[in-house]
């Protein structure tokens, strides 16, 4: 479905709103690759200077579809992006659209002058609900709109569109200013709000409040398409709650030129999202409306409590905290434990009946865990992520670093046997650092090394893994599979290892890349090919 757009004629007549999943280098050119559906690929907004954002959670569903965000603008700064966007190779029918944002009229021309250079055309958000100093705050007053859209038009040579906050009387007041200014289209809507959710008594988001989007406010963004049409035959991106091509049409007739799906991508994986915008392309072509089938209305980002049972601490920085149950995960599949008022991180189960947590004190909130005693409430949701499925007879090979353990456990107790044992090799810096091995020794044959040598192999990990595949026949190597986890230059020393021996697509590792939202929106967890850990993930295969 080509479409005309400031200039260009694009590939398809899709976007994906700023902050969500295309909020990566990575990410994005993947779906410059693999997603012609969608024509204007928008970035997550840039600032002046690195903002490292809110911590988790920064994303709650209140109802199937629903949901409220307080990311809180991340992002790495206009000159490190600037970098990260000059490494895409930007088809011709394609459009990129770069957010920005500012805290004021200066700081917008400044982020503009960056990265104008490297976009098709310059978003402005004037209207994010929950970071304070900017966004909605400037965009509910049309003075200061006009002065923004005008100062930036006249400090670049590309396409300038505002996106325009749906938390005012008359949108269209605001649109018009823009318009004035020069704006050579409009963005509408971004979430409403803010709004607040909670679970177990406590707010759920660690901002209290954030953004509310999904199909809840759609009526809200078809109202204000309709309204901004009204006054304008300038392009407007429509977007607000559009998850099916019935939305899609709404938003079409009330004058939308490119439509937004954002927040019905939760839970998608990279080749649910890419199935997903190939048939809602069609539904629109042809009139159906199959898509639906694809959205995952039955998200489930609910919180289980669960209290302490132990907490036995391996050396000053390593503990396993016990809880008083059990959990239904599969291998390779991950959870979110969450400490109101701390935060929430994403952990393997080192065992799940009963469930156990391997915590290494790395910041504030795995310092927090180190320091759970007994009786002491936290919160579990999940569990997310994908699961192995070795094939059937695979000859099953774990390697964990650290924490890594955790990871892997479980894939060698369910996927081991007597007659074909899985192999464990677990590294540490020391022998004193080592937990669980004993456990491990109960349902695989375990190889340790210690950087020291102070118990098994005296060396590093990926040493003791070439000794002990030198060891096995072609017929073995040919059915292998490969489990790597713990810290990225371990994976990578294993990977180089493991390449001697047998192909990519016999090996997967799960490294420990930033997760936050746990259901693929964010874009935190971006790998280096575009795939998003936490829901392709974690263990990816190296060869996909």
């Amino acid at each position: 479905m080509k479409t005309e757009f400031l200039g260009k004629t694009v590939s398809g007549p899709f976007t994906i709103p700023s902050g969500i999943v295309s909020t990566a280098p990575s990410i994005i050119q993947r779906i410059f690759n693999d997603l012609p559906e969608i024509g204007v690929v928008t970035t997550k907004s840039v600032g002046p200077s690195p903002r490292a954002g809110n911590r988790e959670p920064v994303y709650s569903q209140y109802a199937p579809g629903c949901f409220v965000n307080a990311v809180g603008l991340t992002n790495p700064g206009a000159e490190e992006a600037r970098k990260g966007f000059e490494s895409l190779i930007v088809p011709d029918d394609r459009f990129l659209l770069v957010s920005i944002f500012g805290g004021s009229i200066e700081e917008f021309v400044e982020v503009a002058k960056i990265l104008a250079p490297v976009a098709d055309g310059l978003e402005l958000n004037l209207s994010c609900p929950h970071a304070q100093g900017y966004g909605m705050a400037m965009g509910q007053d049309p003075e200061m709109v006009r002065a923004i859209v005008s100062a930036v038009k006249a400090a670049v040579d590309v396409p300038v569109i505002p996106k325009l906050t749906p938390n005012v009387d008359r949108i269209e007041d605001i649109g018009q200013a823009a318009l004035e200014a020069g704006a050579d289209g409009l963005c509408a809507i971004n979430t409403v709000g803010p709004g607040y959710t909670e679970s177990h008594g406590h707010p759920v988001l660690s901002n209290g409040m954030g953004g509310m989007s999904g199909s809840g406010v759609l009526p809200t963004a078809l109202k204000c398409i309709r309204a901004l049409k009204s006054i304008t035959d300038k392009p407007i991106i429509g977007c607000g709650g559009l998850s099916t091509a019935e939305d899609c049409r709404s938003a079409l007739n009330a004058g939308a030129s490119i439509v937004g799906v954002g927040s019905a991508l939760s839970g998608m994986d990279t080749q649910d999202m890419n199935v997903y915008f190939r048939q809602l392309q069609d539904d629109i072509e042809f009139g159906s409306d199959k898509a639906r089938a694809g959205l995952n209305l039955e998200l489930d980002m609910d919180f289980a409590p669960f209290k302490v049972v132990t907490n036995e601490p391996v050396c000053d920085d390593i503990t396993v905290v016990t809880l008083d149950g059990n959990i239904n995960i599969q291998p390779g599949e991950y959870v979110f434990v969450w400490i109101p008022g701390v935060g929430e991180k994403p952990f393997s189960c080192l065992t799940d009946a009963p469930l156990r947590l391997a915590v290494i004190d790395v910041g504030q909130f795995t310092s927090a865990c180190y320091q759970l005693k007994p009786g002491d409430d936290v919160y579990i949701r999940g569990p997310h992520g994908a699961p192995v499925m070795p094939q059937e007879n695979a000859n099953i090979i774990c390697v964990a670093g650290g924490t890594g353990l955790a990871a892997v456990y479980q894939i060698a107790r369910d996927f081991g046997s007597d007659e074909n044992p899985a192999q464990i090799f677990a590294g540490a810096r020391s022998a004193d650092r080592l937990y669980f091995t004993d456990e491990c020794r109960d349902i695989a044959d375990v190889h340790i090394a210690t950087d020291d040598g102070s118990a098994g192999f005296n060396g590093r990990v990926p040493e003791a893994l070439r000794s002990y595949l030198e060891t096995l026949d072609s017929e073995t190597l040919a059915r292998t599979e490969f489990y790597n986890c713990g810290p990225e230059p371990m994976i990578h020393a294993a990977e180089a290892v493991q390449r001697d021996f047998v192909s990519d697509s016999q090996m997967f590792s799960a490294i420990d890349y930033t997760t936050k939202c746990g259901v693929g929106i964010c874009g935190a967890c971006a790998s280096p090919d575009g795939r998003r850990i936490c829901v392709d993930g974690p263990f990816i295969n190296t060869a996909s």
